[in-house]
């Protein structure tokens, strides 16, 4: 597995290529922003139609994740649905293969801002989750420490020798860490943008998703 690992409030962290984050002292697995069902969300709002197979491309993923890792707990850390309707609507297939994903481990999902509220499908709801002396939320906090957050979809560009190189990226400083958004469908907020480059202090480092995952100084 070609996972990047660094040290976070004296903890050794893995980020993987995928955009998951791995804790392996903790056996946790914590992912941001699948916005599971958002084909459907886009298409019941009459926006673009898409392929409806996003689900089972993301969740494919996250299985190859959670073998690789072998977690006891997996950490959803919101936005896991596009909305509770796309939860409710979520294709039979993809139920199942979440339902098998779940089986035999600790399933937290933490409330986003699109899935704030009670999901029907078992684990664990939360606004937050604390396992000293990490802090796990949706949308970073000012003043955190030892702070694990997703929300904004961070993506970072660096120039190379004749083009520059996107991709999505992990933010990482002394009090804060932020995910990439680990969906199929998810756009992403360039990481020299308001608030992103508000938010993290100016040693703020990005790792981005190849593979295996590249760290560089924060773009701003």
């Amino acid at each position: 597995m070609n996972g990047y690992p660094f040290p976070f409030a004296g903890e050794a962290l893995t980020a993987l290529p995928s955009g998951a984050l791995h804790w392996p002292e903790r056996r946790l697995l914590c992912v941001s922003d699948l916005h599971l069902g958002k084909s459907e969300r886009m298409a019941r709002r009459g926006g673009p139609i898409l392929p409806p197979y996003e689900a089972r491309e993301t969740l494919t993923r996250l299985d190859a994740d959670i073998r690789a890792t072998a977690p006891e707990t997996v950490l959803c850390l919101g936005d896991s649905f596009d909305d509770l309707d796309a939860m409710r609507a979520l294709e039979d297939q993809a139920r199942a293969m979440l339902v098998t994903l779940m089986a035999g481990r600790h399933w937290i999902w933490i409330e986003g801002n699109h899935d704030a509220g009670p999901v029907d499908l078992g684990g664990t709801h939360l606004h937050s989750h604390h396992d000293a002396p990490l802090t796990f939320r949706h949308i970073a906090t000012p003043n955190a420490r030892g702070e694990i957050s997703g929300h904004y979809h961070p993506k970072a560009r660096i120039p190379l020798k004749s083009r520059s190189l996107t991709r999505a990226c992990f933010l990482i400083d002394e009090s804060r860490l932020i995910l990439p958004a680990y969906g199929t469908y998810t756009g992403g907020l360039h990481c020299d943008r308001p608030p992103l480059c508000t938010l993290m202090g100016p040693g703020a480092q990005a790792i981005l998703l190849t593979d295996p995952p590249l760290a560089v100084p924060m773009p701003r």
